[in-house]
């Protein structure tokens, strides 16, 4: 007999059994009597029906579920299927919910919903060899029309499922079959195709993204399915760039493929295909929101000011002129935007619109920065270490916080010191340490940092800011520049494409005396993100590369963009003994 946790349930009847008990329930019907139609229910089954819901009643599932399991198989009746499945369910008790639904499949083999029933049981129970035969089964007995539904549902069945690669392998057969089937051929290459992903095959998630684009040239599931891929295959974006060349009024498409870029920290890129979006279509308000994220990421304030006011213009004549975050939070930008351009009385305006509980650590950031600049470091830190913090999390945020300003500021020692004091607090947190480690080697504390550093690799193996910054600071210090390139590239396999990573490699092939593929690669970052560091890179490659021209231009660019940067004013310097 199956365990089962004792758990009341919910008095039921099937329907057959209720007509019996409650015969009452329509005699006051007016119309005549319908005629006799004697019940297949014999004495015997009625009382086993009875007993296991009595049994129910009491406390004792395991007993309900025999007799009702076995009720079930000898009458074929659904709902009594259904009943008993659900019996198992409210008791946790999957493998005899499984054993249930596969019964009733047994004597309803036509029965859509006892397949489906098994495929949401095996994939729960992370059973995912077992739903190959129901999957095709289930396909087969459903309408051509419906199939596509079918298949769309696998994605999520299987989502969470902790062996994505046995999924993949599993049901790659079936989805593959499914191609050549009326009225399915696309969805089952997008499931395919996001299967492929999830189990860490993108060259695969990337032939069918091909392969719908090419069989459905109208269909946007491939262009979205190409945009998931792009991080992982850079082949991807051709799909989305020539899709938007023949169709540029493909709005929707062209945002996501702008957040595409933005996650994939292509912020130039980004801002240009928003930069269209609101040129042909001003009034989608979302495409003016992230268009002032990224001219704020890219240091443009004047043009995020733009940007993120025609978005609360837009946003007042919008159905969503209700979504009280996203206005908040667009306040808290242009607060940011107006301090960078240097307008403290315009930023503080802005700050004081802001009234969402849940914002108050950023405004209280911005507020003491604005302090900060006023000469009042003092005031600033107190007023960021005065935040109330109940929970660990918002004591972290805190700390991180004040570390941040510090770090603004330059003052690189009491950054370090106000992490080192987050360390004993939250021992073992990578992205702690991480900041940690920057820290340590602004003050010169190398031989800690890459302590730190491997601390976070360690702890955290797929943080590849920690494997690229420490190949980079290699690479800077002309140190073990074969180590250097390996980390980078081990980097670049987490994160591919990513700008600053691709800089890191460019910066470390210039070391080892490649100039040629210095230049491309530091050309591929910079045009992905003209970070100010960036330029002084690429500035620095074209120099000593004879093209000085090109090195100013790039290295003028930059300072436009942050004429406080470091790295490129003393690359300027060096170089040409003069700031840019």
């Amino acid at each position: 007999m199956p365990k089962f946790q004792t758990r009341p349930a919910k008095h039921w009847l099937p329907a057959i059994a209720l007509a019996l008990l409650s015969p009452a329930l329509h005699a006051d019907a007016q119309a005549a009597p319908a005629p006799v139609s004697n019940s297949q229910m014999d004495a015997p089954l009625f009382h086993q029906l009875l007993v296991g819901e009595l049994e129910l009643r009491t406390g004792q599932p395991a007993v309900a579920y025999q007799l009702l399991l076995d009720a079930a198989r000898r009458t074929g009746d659904e709902a009594l299927f259904k009943r008993v499945v659900n019996i198992a369910l409210q008791a946790r008790a999957g493998e005899q919910a499984l054993i249930a639904a596969r019964a009733w499949r047994d004597s309803l083999p036509q029965s859509v919903e006892a397949l489906q029933m098994i495929l949401q049981l095996v994939a729960v129970l992370n059973r995912p060899a077992e739903a190959a035969e129901p999957l095709s089964a289930l396909l087969k007995l459903s309408p051509p029309m419906q199939r596509p539904g079918v298949l769309a549902s696998m994605p999520r069945l299987f989502q969470r499922s902790p062996e994505p690669k046995k999924v993949l392998q599993a049901l790659q057969p079936v989805l593959q079959s499914a191609r050549s089937q009326a009225g399915s051929g696309l969805m089952a290459s997008m499931v395919l195709g996001r299967l492929a992903l999830n189990a860490g095959e993108p060259k695969l998630a990337l032939e069918m993204a091909q392969a719908g684009a090419k069989d459905f040239a109208e269909a946007d599931e491939p262009m979205l399915l190409a945009l998931d891929v792009l991080p992982a295959m850079a082949e991807a974006e051709g799909l989305v760039t020539t899709r938007l060349k023949a169709q540029p009024d493909q709005h929707a498409l062209r945002m996501a493929y702008g957040r595409t870029l933005a996650r994939m920290q292509r912020s130039g890129d980004a801002a240009r295909e928003f930069r269209i979006v609101t040129e042909a279509a001003p009034e989608l308000h979302q495409a003016w929101y992230s268009l002032g994220v990224l001219e704020l990421e890219l240091r443009h304030p004047k043009e995020a000011e733009r940007a993120l006011s025609t978005f609360l213009e837009r946003l007042d004549a919008s159905p969503d002129a209700e979504n009280k975050d996203m206005r908040q939070q667009a306040w808290l930008m242009l607060a940011q935007a107006t301090e960078m351009r240097g307008d403290l009385k315009a930023a503080q305006a802005w700050l004081a619109k802001v009234d969402l509980p849940q914002r108050q650590l950023e405004v209280n950031f911005r507020r003491a920065s604005l302090l900060a600049r006023q000469g009042q470091v003092a005031e600033a830190r107190k007023l960021l270490q005065d935040m109330p913090a109940e929970r660990d999390e918002d004591r972290r945020a805190k700390l991180l916080a004040e570390s941040n300003l510090l770090r603004e500021l330059q003052d690189w020692q009491q950054a370090y010191a106000v992490l080192a004091k987050a360390d004993q607090q939250f021992p073992n947190d990578p992205d702690l340490l991480y900041e940690q480690a920057m820290m340590a080697e602004k003050v010169g504390r190398l031989d800690e940092m890459e302590q730190l550093l491997r601390r976070v690799m360690a702890i955290k193996p797929e943080h590849y800011h920690a494997y690229n910054a420490l190949g980079y600071s290699l690479a800077e210090r002309s140190l073990r520049l074969s180590e250097a390139r390996t980390l980078i590239a081990k980097a670049l396999e987490f994160a591919p494409g990513e700008p600053f990573i691709v800089d890191s490699l460019g910066w470390v092939e210039y070391r080892l005396g490649n100039h040629a593929e210095a230049l491309r690669l530091l050309r591929q970052a910079y045009t992905a993100r003209p970070d100010a560091e960036i330029a002084a890179h690429l500035g620095e490659v074209l120099w000593i590369s004879g093209e000085r021209e090109e090195a100013q231009r790039i290295w003028r660019e930059g300072s436009q963009r942050d004429p406080k940067n470091e790295a490129l004013r003393e690359t300027v310097k060096r170089l040409q003994g003069t700031r840019p």
